[in-house]
């Protein structure tokens, strides 16, 4: 579809939906519909709106409309040797770079070079009213005052209708490897916090049913140094492990069924294991666990011990989601999404309820 032509036929339908207070769904590929709390609303696709606007490789930034498929900017890169360093999830061939950014969610990598919010750039925005917002830039300092861009990420869609955004990328690394060590889950917490703090090219970890793996990358002398001081045993066919390990296609998380609910926990990094029933997968250094429960197991009680650690609790995958995907919000936390959502959707139709149910 022609740009403009998508653009003024998405402002005509949100102009019409606000007037009549008709809810709206933002949607790309659907391939992340699951996360959150279910949407109610007529469908707003936003593949229509596809196409990488500016690449140039030797300024590390990209930039594209939202329905651009995932995969293509990716193979865009990988042509040029660069990457999305955040490895973000596809959880699916259907993703796209509006619903990547909307979610908000980031890979293995996310311990190394930080989230997906980071790399953001720049992003327009079609608001509740019709006009288009544009915020940051394509260059790495652009930034003054609120970072408005950034706050997209993990907005889902609650904001408005994201149009584009520009992204840094980075170089592929020149070398990389994994091994991985038998030991506890203590024993991993413990040994994640201290390589942490060591010059070491560590660029993902995970740790699960007494087995912690850590991928190294960088220049070939640092990794191949890194092995020498680490030890442990090389991991085979290491690409389709942390492949397994970003799409959630790895064993572990095959067990959260219909009668089970997969949890992620945010917690610091040197919080020791938590007493809480299930089994649990542990990533980014220690800072990320995923908890699979017994459904029926109650929600405050996951809640509660992660909050008394410093951290937070989503409901990732479950069967009810009654209780609430997302933590709780502070009041006053809660009063400045209230009012973001106010001033971007000030009749109250994009989304509504897929983060919480008041908005």
């Amino acid at each position: 579809m022609d740009a403009e032509l998508f653009k003024q036929q998405a402002k005509a339908h949100i102009l019409a939906a606000g007037a009549e207070h008709r809810p709206l769904e933002i949607r790309g590929g659907g391939s992340k519909s699951w996360y959150g709390q279910q949407v109610q609303g007529e469908l707003l696709d936003t593949r229509g709106y596809s196409g990488v606007i500016d690449y140039e490789p030797t300024e590390l930034v990209i930039t594209a409309r939202c329905g651009t498929p995932l995969a293509e900017i990716e193979a865009l890169l990988a042509q040029h040797n660069q990457m999305l360093a955040f490895e973000p999830p596809h959880f699916g061939s259907a993703a796209t770079l509006g619903g990547t950014v909307a979610s908000g969610l980031s890979g293995p990598s996310r311990q190394a070079v930080g989230a997906l919010r980071d790399f953001v750039l720049g992003a327009v925005l079609m608001d509740g009213k019709g006009d288009v917002l544009h915020f940051g830039g394509q260059v790495m300092k652009n930034v003054a005052g609120y970072d408005v861009s950034r706050l997209l990420a993990g907005s889902l869609g609650t904001l408005g209708l994201i149009l584009e955004v520009s992204l840094k990328v980075l170089p592929l690394p020149v070398a990389s490897s994994s091994r991985r060590f038998a030991m506890t889950e203590a024993d991993a917490i413990r040994s994640l916090n201290q390589w942490g703090g060591l010059p070491l090219p560590i660029s993902a970890s995970c740790w699960q049913d007494g087995m912690l793996t850590l991928r190294l990358s960088g220049a070939q002398a640092a990794v191949s140094a890194a092995e020498k001081n680490l030890g442990g045993e090389a991991v085979a066919d290491a690409d389709n492990f942390w492949h397994a390990i970003r799409e959630q296609t790895h064993c572990f998380f095959a067990t959260a069924t219909s009668e089970k609910s997969l949890w992620r926990l945010s917690l610091p990094s040197t919080t020791t294991a938590l007493a809480l029933p299930g089994d649990t997968l542990i990533e980014w250094g220690g800072a990320q666990r995923w908890l699979i429960t017994d459904a029926d197991t109650d929600p405050q009680l996951i809640r509660a011990a992660a909050a008394n650690a410093g951290g937070h609790a989503t409901l990732y995958r479950s069967a009810d989601k009654s209780a609430g995907v997302f933590h709780p919000l502070a009041p006053a936390v809660a009063q400045i999404h209230r009012r973001l959502k106010a001033g971007f959707d000030p009749s109250a139709i994009f989304n509504i309820g897929r983060m919480y149910p008041d908005f």
